[in-house]
Parts: C-alpha cells; sequence; structure tokens
C-alpha cells in the first residue's frame, strides 16, 4: 500500500526550479532514501510532503491525505526531523521530549512510559538529565529523533538525519531506524551519502530538482550500460585529463584511481593504453569492476566528470 505519493510535484522560487516534476511512490513500512548533493532538491522536498511549503504545481498524498489540502491533518501523522532540528539547548533532554509531548498533544495517560520506551530505544536513558546543549552531534540526532517520534507517527521525515555525525554514531542511528521499520513505520530520509543509501530499500536520485532515477540501489546500479574500468597508474590528475580529451566515455578521478565507463571492455582497455603510453605515463592496473552509487550518479548527472 502506498503510503508517499507525488505526481509532477514543483516548486519554483522565482525563476530558480528547486523541484522538477517529481513523480514517485513510497510503500507502507519501506525506507526510501532521497539521494543527491546540496541543492538538489532534497530540503524543498521534504518541505512540500510535510506541508511546510506550498507546491507550485502537481500534487502530493501522504498517508492518504492531499498534503496541498490537508496540510494541517498531514502534520497530525507524520514526524519530521530537519536538518537543523529545533533543540532547545538549556533544557535537559527528558524536558526536550516533554516539550515536543505538549506541541502534539500526547495523552498524560501512559506518556511517562512511552518517553521511557524512547529513551531506552535511542540509548538515552543514561543522559534523560543533561542538558541538550551538551550532548555530542550523534546523541543530539537520537534526541531529535525521539522527539520526532514521541506522537507514534506513522510516517517519518529525516532530512539528512546524520550530516556531520561520527560513523559509529551513523551506524547506531540506522540501527533504530530499522527497529522502527519492524514497527511499520515507513522512513522518507534524504542523504548526500551515497553509501549510507545502501541502507535504504529503494532510492531516488535527484539532481537540480529532477529525479534522475528510482528503483532499488541494485537496480539503479543496473541502470549504468557498458563497462566500468578502473585504473591506477602515475600523475592520475593528468591522465584523468587526458582521457576526458580523447573522449573515451565517463570519466571520474576517485584520489589515486580513475574510473571510466566505456561502451566495451577491451576496446576501452586498448584505446587507454594507448592515450596513456603516448603521453609516457605507467599503467599499473586496468580492471573492470562492479560499479558503485556515485559512478551511477557521477554518469548520470550532465557533464558529470570530475
Amino acid at each position: 500500500m502506498e503510503t508517499i505519493r507525488t505526481q509532477a510535484l514543483s516548486r519554483r522560487f522565482g525563476d530558480l526550479v528547486a523541484l522538477d516534476q517529481l513523480t514517485v511512490s513510497v510503500e507502507e513500512g519501506e525506507i526510501f532514501g532521497l539521494v543527491g548533493p546540496d541543492g538538489a532538491g532534497k530540503t524543498s522536498t521534504m518541505r512540500l510532503l510535510t506541508g511546510i511549503l506550498q507546491a507550485s504545481s502537481g500534487e502530493a498524498w501522504v498517508d492518504g491525505l492531499d498534503v496541498l489540502v490537508e496540510a494541517e491533518s498531514v502534520k497530525n501523522r507524520i514526524g519530521y526531523m530537519a536538518q537543523r532540528f529545533g533543540l532547545y539547548p538549556d533544557l535537559t533532554v527528558l524536558e526536550n521530549i516533554d516539550f515536543y509531548a505538549e506541541l502534539y498533544e500526547v495523552p498524560r495517560a501512559g506518556r511517562n512510559e512511552r518517553v521511557e520506551r524512547l529513551l531506552a530505544f535511542s540509548n538515552l536513558t543514561p543522559f534523560k538529565r543533561r542538558q541538550a546543549g551538551n550532548l555530542s552531534g550523534g546523541m543530539k540526532q537520537k534526541l531529535g529523533l525521539a522527539c520526532a517520534l514521541i506522537h507514534t507517527p506513522r510516517v517519518l521525515f529525516l532530512d539528512e538525519p546524520t550530516n556531520g555525525v561520527d560513523p559509529v554514531s551513523r551506524r547506531d542511528f540506522w540501527r533504530i531506524l530499522y527497529q522502527l521499520q519492524q514497527e511499520r513505520v515507513t522512513i522518507f530520509v534524504s542523504t548526500a551519502y551515497l553509501d549510507e543509501a545502501e541502507r535504504c530499500n529503494r532510492i531516488g536520485l535527484l539532481h537540480q530538482g529532477r529525479l534522475l532515477a528510482c528503483d532499488t540501489v541494485d537496480g539503479v546500479k543496473g541502470l549504468l550500460k557498458g563497462a566500468l574500468l578502473e585504473l591506477r597508474c602515475d600523475l592520475p590528475r593528468k591522465a584523468s585529463i587526458l582521457l576526458r580529451a580523447a573522449d573515451l566515455g565517463t570519466v571520474a578521478l576517485f584520489g589515486d584511481r580513475i574510473h571510466i565507463l566505456v561502451e566495451d571492455a577491451n576496446r576501452g582497455r586498448s584505446l587507454i593504453e594507448s592515450v596513456l603510453s603516448s603521453e609516457g605515463i605507467p599503467c599499473h592496473e586496468l580492471r573492470v569492476i562492479e560499479p558503485t552509487l556515485e559512478d551511477v550518479f557521477t554518469s548520470a548527472i550532465p557533464g558529470g566528470t570530475r
């Protein structure tokens, strides 16, 4: 059953098109990742779906409600965690959660049990008397999530929730999301971390407001046509410039490695070796590899070479 659906959803700010004809659907209990760089339109999408921002055109439904018509009703059914979640640094962990419980008009009967469960769920019980301003980045994110869950939402919107958080805290945060998924909570999460996108059931690649692809992670990777070669050589930056000039295919530099997307592996290998040999650049390794999401994204973006 669809919990989130958009049809040609768009948002413009003057001449700037923040979101362009987004059509996507998310099933109940699914973790859906909206993936893209800064400025791709991820936050605008979140604000449109949560009723914070008015669409310029198109339609959107969340949990069966028309977001454009029933925005206030939608807000009662969702949890939303913005990039800068509105924690109050002078309040303790417990006081922050209780404050959001009041905002959402959570009944007092059973509220304490709910709060204690959320504290245990997010591993914040030992810190419940600590002021929010004295928490680490990872614990602040967990507290933000607890506040967003206090009213037991059916749909959870998370806008780059682990941005700037250390790897261990990111892992713990995702462990919590998997627990929520087991409770059939639908999770719509945006991220700029392509490795993090691998954790989602399905993903949508967003660039300059347009949806480039939408599928499972393996399905998106399968959209990359041709063969992907990984090159290790001397002077990788110079080599990448030469290979782009030779118009062999999509070329992306990853540290000391170069990824080249070619139509045919054998022909591509010969051409690459020829270009490098003509410039006196030794080739240490050239092999076919499985693409990553970053390879797909780089290839999908118009002019997407680095």
